[in-house]
C-alpha cells in the first residue's frame, strides 16, 4: 500500500477475532498493509458497538446492527464474511428435533444478534417453534446442563460441530444451509462498514482500507492451503478442515449477497428494528 495516501492518524479498523476472518487478515502482513492500520481484534458484537459509538472508523459490523444504524454506515463492496449454502460456524445444536423445541430451553451465545436473530427466524417460521430463550456465554457444556438447543457461532461453533455435539449425542442443524434451503439466497453474516463522518472525512483512507482487504483476501484464497497450514500449528482442527471451512465460507458481497441482505431485512426488519426495505448504502469507486 501507498504510504503516502494516509494522512494524519492511522485508521482505526475493526477486525473480527474468529477464525472465519482469518483470510480477510492473513495477506495484509503479506501485502504491507498491517503497519498502516490500527487494528482492532474483537468479537462481531463488540466491534458492531464500538463502530456505532464512533470508536472505530472502519469494522466488521454484525448485519443486523448495520440494517439499524444504515443511516451512520456505509458498506465497503465485494467484502463480507457470509455463505450460501452451509457456512460450518454457525449452528444449533440440539437434543431435541427442531420441532419439538416450543417452549423448549434455547441458549443463546452471546457474540452475534445476525446469527441469533436468524435462529429465531427459522426457528418461528421455518419450524413453527416459539422456545424460550436465553442469553449465556457461548460454552456448549455449560449451556446443555440447563438448555435442550444451543445456538453457537464462530470457533465456538466449530468446536461444537466437529468435537463436543458428536461425543454428546446432540444433532447440528447450519444456519447457512437452513437459510439457503428456505429461500434459495447466500446469507450474510457481517459487513464491513465505514461510518459515513469518517468517509466524507477522509474518502482516500476508506478507498485504501477496502483495497488493502481485498488485496489481503485474494492472496490468502489463492494460497488458502499455505493459511490453513500455519492456523492449524495453533487451533484445535487439523489443515485440511481448516482449508474446508476457508473455501466454504463466501467473503463476497454482491448482487446476489445484497438479495439475501433484502430478504432477510424483509423479514425481520418490523420486529428488530429497522424498515423492511430499508437501504444499504454501498462506498462508490
Amino acid at each position: 500500500m501507498d504510504n503516502s495516501a494516509w494522512h494524519r492518524s492511522r485508521p482505526r479498523v475493526g477486525h473480527i477475532q474468529f477464525l472465519n476472518c482469518l483470510p480477510l487478515y492473513w495477506g495484509l502482513a503479506r501485502t504491507g498493509s498491517l503497519l498502516d492500520l490500527d487494528l482492532t481484534k474483537d468479537t462481531p458484537e463488540k466491534l458492531s458497538e464500538r463502530l456505532i459509538r464512533g470508536e472505530l472508523d472502519i469494522a466488521p459490523v454484525t448485519l443486523v446492527e448495520f440494517l439499524r444504524h444504515s443511516e451512520d454506515l456505509v458498506a465497503l463492496p465485494d467484502i463480507a464474511v457470509g455463505c450460501d449454502g452451509p457456512v460450518m460456524s454457525c449452528v444449533i445444536v440440539s437434543q431435541l428435533p427442531l420441532e419439538k423445541l416450543d417452549g423448549a430451553r434455547v441458549a443463546l451465545g452471546s457474540t452475534s444478534r445476525t446469527s441469533v436473530r436468524l435462529a429465531q427466524l427459522l426457528l418461528a417460521e421455518r419450524y413453527g417453534v416459539r422456545p424460550d430463550y436465553y442469553t449465556c456465554p457461548p460454552d456448549l457444556g455449560a449451556m446443555m446442563q440447563e438448555a435442550d438447543a444451543a445456538v453457537l457461532i464462530g470457533d465456538a461453533a466449530l468446536r461444537a460441530a466437529l468435537h463436543q455435539a458428536p461425543e454428546l449425542g446432540l444433532a447440528v442443524h447450519d444456519l447457512g444451509q437452513m437459510w439457503k434451503e428456505w429461500t434459495g439466497l447466500p446469507f450474510v453474516f457481517a459487513v464491513w462498514a465505514a461510518r459515513r463522518d469518517y468517509l466524507e472525512r477522509e474518502p482516500v483512507l476508506v478507498t485504501k482500507v477496502h483495497q488493502a482487504f481485498l488485496a489481503s483476501r485474494d492472496l490468502s484464497l489463492r494460497e488458502v492451503t499455505k493459511v490453513a497450514e500455519q492456523a492449524a500449528r495453533w487451533e484445535a482442527f487439523d489443515a485440511e478442515l481448516l482449508e474446508r471451512y476457508f473455501t466454504t465460507l463466501d467473503f463476497r458481497f454482491g448482487e446476489r449477497q445484497l438479495a439475501g441482505v433484502a430478504e432477510f431485512a424483509r423479514r425481520t426488519g418490523p420486529s428488530t428494528g429497522y424498515p423492511a426495505d430499508v437501504r444499504v448504502r454501498l462506498l462508490e469507486g
